[in-house]
């Protein structure tokens, strides 16, 4: 099965692994360890998905009999010939794992978010510095067929400069799981689970925002923490909306996005997430496939329907791997995964004040995010700030 196709990578670290297979061990087995991990590691060449760290023993096994499993992630971590820690635990528990991951000189991956705090992910990033092998976020939904269809849209000028863009992740879920995302506590809640995508995609189109303004609220019965989040991004007079809710059943769009020549609007998202949830291998026939057009409202009346790009999220471990051999860039560098979290936490500390915030990004690290977005080779994102 062949690999996606990505743009001519270009090396920009000497800390890198030799060429050969690159050994892989995944922490935590829960939802996003078993769902969006495993599945795309598996299905690339030259990466070995080799061990597991869980306290599902059996639910790993029963999925992947030959597979190692270890107790404690300090066990697998501890094995020399692991490459890359893939880390998919509970949120609170990333800075953390990440920390020891960096210290025994391992590639790290960490699921969003990053951190739970800015503060958390300032160390992390520090922690790393120039010469380590890697450290990544991973920000799938880049390469989701929704986003990536309304990006070369507005990269196209189909409708002009943008002045409106809406995004959403809404779902229609009104019954509260024991699962500890929807459980009170520190990086649980819908913000914390889906506005690292929101922000991660706002970011690269329209890059950061001048000011920040957020509601957040527990609706649904029983609610122990955030299921509605709306959050405003301002770019001078351009307004960018973040909407993540619980209690929406159909009607709801993907994007919505407002120009100056017309508007755009892509009804339903990427199906990968559900193509996987059906048993559909990465690379299998049809993946990534997207049949809902974008439509076009052109300022003149006439309405286009433009069918929608093919996704495919394994781009993110492709760069993983090249970037790990020293013939790519880090498809999500640690200075985006940090502007991402300063956003995130910026909204959470809107909802809490009333009040709209700027970023929280020191200068030093505004001008490294700056110099970031003009020097970075394409690796399937394009920015359009």
């Amino acid at each position: 099965m062949a690999d996606p196709v990505m743009s001519e990578p270009v090396a920009h670290s000497s800390a890198h692994v030799p060429p050969g297979s690159l050994r892989v061990g995944l922490i935590g087995y829960g939802y996003a360890g078993k769902t969006f991990h495993a599945p795309p590691v598996m299905s690339l060449t030259d990466l070995e998905f080799c061990a597991v760290a869980s306290s599902r023993a059996d639910d790993v096994r029963a999925d992947l009999p030959e597979m190692t499993v270890y107790p404690d992630p300090a066990m697998l971590m501890a094995q020399p010939d692991i490459d890359l820690v893939v880390i998919a635990s509970p949120n609170s528990t990333h800075a953390e794992l990440a920390r020891m991951a960096l210290e025994g000189g391992k590639a790290v991956v960490v699921d969003k978010p990053f951190t739970v705090t800015l503060a958390e992910a300032r160390d992390l990033v520090a922690r790393a510095g120039a010469g380590h092998p890697l450290l990544s976020v991973f920000q799938n939904r880049r390469w989701d067929s929704d986003f990536l269809t309304v990006q070369k849209a507005i990269a196209d000028g189909l409708i002009g400069r943008v002045t409106h863009f809406e995004s959403h992740f809404d779902r229609f879920r009104p019954v509260v799981r024991p699962r500890w995302r929807e459980k009170a506590g520190v990086g649980a809640g819908v913000w914390f689970d889906l506005g690292p995508h929101l922000v991660d995609q706002a970011l690269l189109l329209f890059g950061l925002p001048d000011r920040i303004q957020a509601s957040m609220a527990a609706q649904r019965t029983g609610a122990e923490t955030d299921d509605w989040a709306h959050v405003i991004l301002t770019y001078g007079e351009r307004r960018i909306i973040l909407q993540a809710s619980m209690l929406v059943a159909g009607g709801r769009r993907r994007f919505v996005v407002h120009g100056d020549e017309g508007s755009l609007e892509k009804a339903e998202p990427d199906r990968q997430e559900a193509q996987l949830l059906e048993g559909l291998s990465p690379g299998g026939p049809g993946w990534g496939e997207d049949p809902d057009a974008l439509v076009v409202h052109i300022g003149d009346g006439s309405i286009r329907r433009i069918a929608a790009q093919t996704g495919d999220q394994r781009v993110f471990y492709v760069g993983v791997r090249e970037a790990m051999r020293g013939s790519g860039s880090n498809p999500v560098p640690a200075i985006q995964a940090l502007a991402v979290m300063a956003v995130v936490e910026a909204a959470a500390l809107s909802a809490q004040s009333g009040k709209s915030v700027e970023t929280g990004l020191t200068t030093a690290e505004y001008a490294e995010w700056q110099e970031d977005r003009a020097t970075r080779p394409d690796t399937g994102i394009s920015p359009f700030w």
